[in-house]
């Protein structure tokens, strides 16, 4: 195995405005809307902690304060808990600020996600990081970014996480063009397209919010004209990546994923995304899913 500088670090960029959400997401951030009972960006930072990144820098903007105070203690509401004898809610309060070492900064003005990932620059340094998106979660028990992390150490570069997806959402994703390696779900990526039309995809494996990047993506950034929507996209940065060999970042990886993941992009995915974790859920399954069948009962 060559010797690639491990990966210690991860970034998560949560500077969206959430817009699809609205009005929910007028004084809330996005990524602080529940799925039962725990923000979404709680389970993305469980996440890296559990893959051994505990040094994470969360990319925020203007009314991104909650996450911060969410992640750090609450020594009034603990001390309330503490006095009631209630240990299992005082746990829980406790439990984000003990995940990792977080760090904040701000991306000024959404221009992508390319350049939220820029914003990172400075922190990250000249080391390879993880980048895990807010809206993608992706279930515990199937260790995904421990395994490209893996990939990371075999083959250096750049890793991204590509799921099948049928052909009329490829427009919704960058999707890439692929070869196969020796290993049934490592890929080579030879190509990136942000957004294809349906008939110009150059296959139906889509980049989902999960990376492991080489800290050249930064100089390309730097060099990387706003693409669609007249933003930076990492996904253009990714695919000069993919040109180029081991001694100047690359090249691009991808792991083949087809485990569970969850889509808290749009309100209907939301939504499908409460209701399994609630269903998963030992303490509220026994009377959740019974009542979910009377429900679909009643209204079919």
């Amino acid at each position: 195995m060559a010797d690639f500088d491990p990966v210690t670090k991860a970034v998560v960029p949560a500077a969206g405005l959430g817009t699809r959400f609205l009005p929910a997401t007028k004084a809330t951030p996005k990524e602080m809307l529940p799925i039962v009972d725990k923000p979404a960006i709680q389970y993305v930072v469980e996440e890296a902690a559990s893959a051994g990144l505990l040094d994470l820098l969360m990319v925020t903007g203007k009314n991104k304060r909650s996450i911060e105070d969410h992640f750090d203690r609450a020594f009034e509401l603990e001390g309330a808990l503490e006095a009631k004898g209630d240990e299992e809610r005082l746990s829980q309060v406790l439990e984000p600020a003990s995940l990792a070492t977080l760090h904040y900064v701000r991306q000024g003005e959404p221009k992508g996600l390319g350049h939220a990932v820029l914003c990172a620059k400075q922190h990250v340094g000249d080391h390879p990081f993880a980048c895990l998106l807010g809206d993608d979660l992706i279930d515990y028990r199937d260790h995904l970014l421990k395994r490209m992390i893996k990939v990371r150490d075999t083959y250096g570069g750049s890793v991204v996480a590509l799921m099948e997806v049928p052909k009329e959402q490829v427009s919704l994703y960058g999707v890439a063009t692929i070869s196969p390696t020796s290993e049934d779900d490592v890929v080579r990526v030879t190509d990136l397209v942000e957004k294809p039309a349906v008939d110009e995809a150059p296959s139906n494996w889509a980049v989902i919010g999960r990376y492991v990047i080489d800290p050249a993506v930064f100089e390309v950034l730097e060099n990387t004209p706003p693409g669609r929507g007249g933003e930076i996209q990492l996904t253009d940065a990714l695919r000069t990546l993919a040109t180029r060999g081991s001694d100047e970042g690359g090249p691009v990886h991808g792991v083949l994923f087809r485990g569970r993941r969850y889509d808290t992009g749009d309100k209907l995915e939301y939504l499908r995304t409460v209701v399994k974790f609630a269903a998963d859920r030992e303490d509220l399954a026994p009377d959740f899913v019974p009542w979910l069948r009377e429900f679909l009962d009643e209204i079919s």
